[in-house]
């Protein structure tokens, strides 16, 4: 079996299965329960220790769909390579430490017609926003396939023509990587993170760069949800030195971090 190994363990999340799992639980049991089900979740992607409390109040929703949700489709942003539209991987599965998730490869071949999806599994090699949702899924979810995507440099449109065909039912959740502002001193960051939260829930399609690192599916998803007629709720809102503390984060260069459900 062709497997995409994982970049980022030991790094951005512990590499070791048992103190992997022990975070990643201790992260959901610290996340307020909240009675929602979500379709679309935008979850951040950072290490473990900045943005995970902030993913987990995302994650934590999971719990009373384990057994729903059987497929996948993740869309993070270019960070290693460039891409031009969309990038999908030819293995058949994506590892962690806490072991191999299985892709589903019919849905990504049925991908390969669209002009802006290219099969490209140098984009996913060493990209870190796909890989670091994986551990939450796997704690989260029992058995489901993966439909991953890195998105490049591509307009709102035929990202959500993407999203659309892979749309699905109740069984299919449609997850987008992205952190907020980057390296921006506290208060400015929360100032200009307040005003994407605020372009998230309107669902303006027109984030940019500077505001969300994954502008590009985040844009894409926002048309989807506005054309459907769906609202944005937004759980969590923080950034890389509320939650990693002074002893290990820089107040002068903080990361922001947000957690949205849109269903």
């Amino acid at each position: 079996m062709n497997i995409r190994q994982p970049a980022v363990a030991g790094t951005f999340y512990p590499g070791s299965p048992d103190t992997l799992q022990e975070m990643v639980t201790t992260l959901l049991a610290e996340a307020q329960p909240r009675d929602l089900s979500p379709k679309v979740m935008i979850v951040p992607h950072a290490g473990f220790i900045y943005s995970g409390p902030v993913a987990a109040s995302a994650y934590r929703l999971l719990e009373s769909m384990r057994d729903k949700i059987s497929r996948v489709v993740l869309l993070g942003p270019a960070h290693r390579v460039a891409v031009r539209g969309m990038a999908a991987p030819s293995v058949e599965a994506f590892a962690t430490p806490l072991g191999n998730i299985p892709l589903d490869t019919d849905a990504i071949k049925t991908l390969s017609a669209n002009r802006h999806v290219h099969m490209m599994d140098k984009a996913h090699q060493f990209e870190h926003s796909l890989e670091v949702q994986c551990p939450f899924l796997q704690q989260c979810l029992n058995d489901f396939k993966l439909i991953p995507i890195v998105v490049g440099d591509a307009s709102p449109l035929p990202v959500a023509e993407v999203i659309d065909q892979l749309w699905g039912g109740d069984e299919t959740l449609i997850l987008i990587s992205s952190d907020l502002s980057h390296f921006h001193h506290y208060e400015e960051a929360c100032i200009r993170d307040s005003k994407t939260v605020k372009t998230i829930e309107q669902l303006s399609a027109n984030l940019t760069g500077g505001q969300a690192c994954g502008c590009y599916p985040v844009n894409g998803v926002l048309t989807v949800a506005q054309r459907r007629g769906m609202e944005v709720i937004t759980l969590d809102v923080r950034n890389s030195y509320d939650t990693a503390g002074e002893t290990v984060a820089d107040k002068n260069r903080v990361v922001g971090y947000g957690a949205f459900v849109i269903q």
